[in-house]
């Protein structure tokens, strides 16, 4: 493994994450719908329109699919991720159409080191999506895991 800049010692309780941002566009929705959530609403603009969405929708798993790829380019991949126990919570809270621009934050809620595995330390985190009229689309918290820096150094 190479050195990362993200290892446990490094995500401070309260710091927040810039993520960047995403511009949804009507056909990477449908070709994630066609193959995964073939909903109309996700596929066509018309029936889109007629839903309660309001237009050309992005399903709500192509939405958390836009939120990973968000987080990897921002941090994940430059850092001791070991992966995640799984997601307490994830709202679709208002629909990404067509058009939208994403963007994201990771707030750090907490971190403890592990008592069976001291190596690795585990760090609450809320990450949230917003529109480009600054509404929260997204949210998911959850517990990822990582490495301390030491640990991560041995695995070289």
């Amino acid at each position: 493994m190479t050195a990362k800049t993200w290892a446990f010692e490094d995500f401070v309780e309260g710091a927040s994450l810039d993520l960047g941002s995403k511009d949804v566009s009507a056909s990477e929705i449908v070709e994630f719908a066609s193959e995964f959530d073939a909903q109309p609403m996700h596929l066509d603009e018309d029936a889109g329109k007629a839903s309660i969405l309001g237009g050309l929708s992005a399903s709500g798993w192509h939405t958390c699919a836009m939120f990973m790829r968000m987080l990897c380019d921002a941090f994940l991949l430059d850092s001791t991720s070991q992966g995640s126990p799984g997601i307490d919570l994830v709202k679709w809270k208002k629909p990404v159409l067509a058009g939208d621009r994403l963007t994201g934050k990771v707030t750090v809620l907490s971190k403890r080191q592990s008592k069976s595995r001291p190596q690795l330390g585990l760090v609450s985190m809320r990450s949230e999506l917003f529109n480009q009229r600054g509404e929260c689309v997204f949210e998911l918290e959850n517990t990822g895991m990582f490495l301390a820096r030491d640990a991560a150094r041995g695995q070289s």
